[in-house]
C-alpha cells in the first residue's frame, strides 16, 4: 500500500467514527391543527406552515395557512374556492399553489400567490393564468416564483419576478425538448428534474439574469435522481441508483463540478428530502413504515425524529422546526417538532486546524495533514530540494 492510499484509508476510517449512529428524539412532536379532514403537503418558511387540506364539508382541497409563533394562539387563515388548491408553498408571508381553475367548460391550472401578512384578510394574486395550459408545483423564494408548465407535448419551467404582485413579470427558465418538472429555487439558482436522458436526472439554472438563465448539470447518473431542493450552497435529492432511494447532496459553488456526498444509503428507502442551513430531513421506512429522519451537515450524525408506528411523510424543514403529514390520529395531520440539543448543533466559527469541515480538531484532521506533509507547491520546484 502506497503512503497515499495509506492515508486515505486512514481519513476514511477516523472520518466515519459513530458518524452513522441514529439516535433517539429528545423533543415533543405536536400537531398544527388537528382536524378530522385529512392535511397534505405542507411546508413551511420561518414560522409560517402552509398545506392543502381536503375540507370533507365541501369535498375540494383548500390551503390553509399558520403561524405557529405561538403554539398556544396559532394564527390560521383559509384559501379556497369550490374548486381545488393544492401543492402550497411558503417564503416569508407569501403562500404560491396551484389553482384549479374552471370557465367555458374546461378547467386547467393555474399559480396564485397570497400575501398573509393580515391572516383575517389574505390578499390573492394571479402568478400565470394561461387559458388551457397547466402550471403545476410552483416554489418561491424572496420575490420569484418557478413552476412546471406544460402548453404543448412536455413539461417546462417557467418563472416570475413578484416584485410588484399585480404586474408578474413572467419569463423562461427551461424550455427544453422532453419534460423538466418539481422545481426548486433558492436566491438566483432553481434545480428541476430533467429526462433529456431517458431517465430523471438533475439539471440547474443561475437566473441572475433572467432573459439568459445559464443551466448547468448538477447530477446525469443513470437511474432517477430527482426531489432536488436547495439551501444556501448545498443541493440534495433522492437517487435510486443502487436500486433502492436514497438520500445524496451536492456543494453547487462550482457550477462546473457539483461534487456529490452520500447523506445515507441505508438499504431501505428515504425519500422526500429537504434542507434548511446545516439540517437535511427526509421519510425513511428502514423500521418498517415511513419515519422522519435527520442529518447533521456539520458533526456528520443521522438521527431519528419520529418513531410512531403509524406513517410519517414529506416532511419539509425550516431553521430547527420541522413539520410532516402524520397518520397517527387516523386521518393525515400535519405535525411539527422544534429541533434543539447535540443533533443540530451548528458552528458559527470553525477552530483553526479543522481540515475535515466538522468544527473540531482531531485524528481525522492530523490524517489529512499528514497525507500532505512535507508536500510543496513552490515555483520553480526546484526549490523545495
Amino acid at each position: 500500500m502506497t503512503r497515499s492510499q495509506l492515508f486515505n484509508a486512514l481519513i476514511l476510517a477516523l472520518s466515519s467514527l459513530g458518524l452513522s449512529a441514529v439516535q433517539a428524539a429528545p423533543w415533543q412532536v405536536l400537531p398544527v391543527l388537528p382536524s378530522e379532514d385529512a392535511q397534505e403537503s405542507p411546508d413551511i418558511h420561518g414560522t409560517v406552515v402552509t398545506w392543502q387540506q381536503l375540507v370533507s364539508e365541501f369535498g375540494d382541497y383548500d390551503i390553509y395557512v399558520a403561524d405557529v409563533n405561538d403554539m398556544n394562539d396559532v394564527l390560521v387563515t383559509a384559501i379556497g374556492d369550490a374548486n381545488d388548491q393544492m401543492g402550497p408553498a411558503v417564503y416569508g408571508r407569501r403562500v404560491v399553489w396551484q389553482d384549479l381553475v374552471a370557465g367555458e367548460g374546461s378547467a386547467d391550472w393555474d399559480i396564485r400567490m397570497a400575501d398573509v401578512n393580515d391572516f383575517a384578510q389574505p390578499v390573492v394574486y394571479a402568478v400565470s393564468d394561461l387559458i388551457g395550459v397547466d402550471e403545476q408545483n410552483p416554489a418561491i423564494h424572496g420575490n420569484t416564483v418557478v413552476w412546471q408548465e406544460k402548453g404543448g407535448d412536455n413539461f417546462d419551467i417557467y418563472g416570475a419576478d413578484m416584485t410588484h404582485p399585480r404586474a408578474p413579470a413572467v419569463f423562461a427558465v427551461a424550455a427544453f425538448e422532453f419534460d423538466q418538472r418539481h422545481p426548486s429555487i433558492y436566491r438566483n439558482t432553481v434545480v428541476w428534474e430533467d429526462n433529456f436522458f431517458g431517465d430523471w436526472d438533475l439539471v440547474a439554472a443561475d437566473i441572475w439574469l433572467r432573459d439568459r438563465p445559464a443551466s448547468f448539470p448538477v447530477v446525469l447518473l443513470e437511474k432517477d435522481q430527482q426531489g432536488g431542493a436547495l439551501c444556501g450552497e448545498t443541493i440534495i435529492w433522492e437517487d435510486n441508483f443502487f436500486g433502492d432511494w436514497d438520500i445524496y447532496a451536492g456543494r453547487v459553488s462550482d457550477q462546473n463540478e457539483v461534487r456529490e456526498f452520500a447523506i445515507t444509503s441505508n438499504e431501505a428507502d428515504q425519500r422526500a428530502p429537504d434542507v434548511s442551513g446545516h439540517i437535511v430531513v427526509w421519510q425513511d421506512n428502514r423500521s418498517g413504515n415511513w419515519d422522519i429522519f435527520g442529518h447533521n451537515l456539520v458533526t456528520r450524525r443521522t438521527f431519528q425524529i419520529t418513531d410512531d408506528p403509524s406513517d410519517q411523510v414529506r416532511p419539509a424543514i425550516s431553521g430547527n422546526i420541522v413539520v410532516w403529514q402524520d397518520r397517527r390520529r387516523g386521518a393525515w395531520n400535519v405535525y411539527m417538532a422544534v429541533l434543539d440539543g447535540p443533533e443540530v448543533a451548528g458552528c458559527a466559527l470553525p477552530p483553526r486546524g479543522d481540515l475535515n469541515h466538522d468544527c473540531r480538531v482531531g485524528f481525522a484532521d492530523f490524517a489529512i495533514l499528514a497525507s500532505s506533509w512535507l508536500d510543496c507547491a513552490l515555483e520553480p520546484a526546484r526549490v523545495c530540494n
